[in-house]
């Protein structure tokens, strides 16, 4: 299955049924008089939030999406049907945003979530409805109203608690596919990662989600390399993993370009909890990974975990750290659902 992660598509509720005009007239029956049923409504454009996707692939070949109209009135006083609704099934973590593609008009965060994008038009009144003591007999009925229609754009950001970054070919795959059941692509040139992966990880009888988006290189925000439109999928991690290549000769300069690039994406990445670590360490002598490790935390303040994701050096450590990054995270959210709100008189 590919991954698409962004879609336009155009929705139409449907219009309502238009009322009857009708008269009983049988046969042996004295008293006749007006009998048209009223229309049916048309049927509603729903958007809800289904288990089991992670694309909008579906949306790919397919981007109208017109409900059914209201079935019309009849005589004898029936009343047309509701027009069928249009379900459009999303993945957990779809935003939906309007024609401009910038204003969010809803959020999908929770399986089983559901938005009427798109009302259907009301039926109309059949004369059964207009008959009075001064109008008994009317001859009007009113059609029904129409339907509501837009161009959306759906948006997917993947919910994970924590978030792979780095340069392209820091070992962000590597290290998703040796701590998890994923199975990303993973070869020695750059941008191998063409789309995000999500992995399940388990440490300590305890599971969190790790989600894997492609490298970035420096002016990705304006455009370069694959650019910066992944990042997106790393807003609603609880905690970044900042992945260096520990055997590149400017690896200083690598987390200096990484972050400049989480600060100009401007969506609050700048001020996710964070942690750092040197991969491939397999690769160097216990000398060079302790001048390394020194060498960052003199530059930047920060000391950082050495790890190898082939030979499974620290890895234990690694995501224990994560799962204690993200309940502290868990835990700060509660407390600030729980704090009482301000008393007003």
């Amino acid at each position: 299955m590919k991954f698409l992660d962004q879609a336009k598509v155009y929705v139409r509720s449907g219009d309502g049924g238009a009322g009857c005009i009708s008269f009983r007239r049988e046969k042996y029956v004295a008293l006749g008089g007006p009998d048209g049923g009223d229309g049916g409504k048309g049927g509603d454009v729903i958007v809800e939030c289904v288990n089991g996707l992670n694309t909008l692939i579906d949306y790919r070949f397919k981007q109208h999406f017109k409900a059914e109209t209201g079935m019309h009135g009849m005589g004898r006083n029936r009343n047309g049907r509701k027009g069928k609704d249009v379900v459009l099934r999303v993945p957990v973590g779809t935003q939906i945003l309007d024609e401009d593609n910038e204003t969010i008009i809803a959020d999908m965060t929770e399986e089983g979530q559901t938005y009427t994008l798109a009302k259907g038009g009301n039926g109309g009144f059949g004369n059964t409805h207009f008959k009075s003591a001064t109008n008994q007999a009317p001859r009007h009925a009113n059609p029904g109203l129409e339907g509501e229609e837009a161009y959306i754009w759906l948006r997917l950001k993947l919910i994970a608690d924590a978030g792979l970054v780095g340069l392209p070919n820091a070992g962000k795959s590597t290290f998703l596919s040796s701590v998890s059941s994923a199975k990303p692509k993973v070869a020695d040139y750059p941008f191998t990662t063409l789309h995000p992966n999500l992995g399940v990880v388990g440490i300590d009888t305890r599971e969190f989600v790790v989600a894997d988006i492609p490298g970035l290189i420096e002016g990705a925000h304006e455009g370069l390399g694959i650019g910066d439109r992944f990042l997106g999928h790393v807003e609603r991690c609880r905690v970044l993993l900042h992945l260096v290549d520990a055997t590149q000769e400017d690896y200083l300069d690598a987390y200096r370009v990484i972050r400049g690039e989480l600060e100009a994406y401007d969506e609050g990445l700048g001020e996710k909890d964070e942690i750092v670590a040197l991969t491939k360490v397999d690769s160097l002598t216990e000398e060079d990974i302790a001048e390394k490790v020194s060498a960052f935390e003199a530059a930047y303040g920060i000391r950082p975990h050495a790890i190898s994701a082939v030979a499974k050096t620290n890895m234990d450590t690694i995501l224990r750290a994560l799962l204690e990054k993200i309940d502290s995270e868990n835990t700060r959210e509660q407390l600030a659902d729980q704090e009482p709100a301000p008393w007003r008189p």
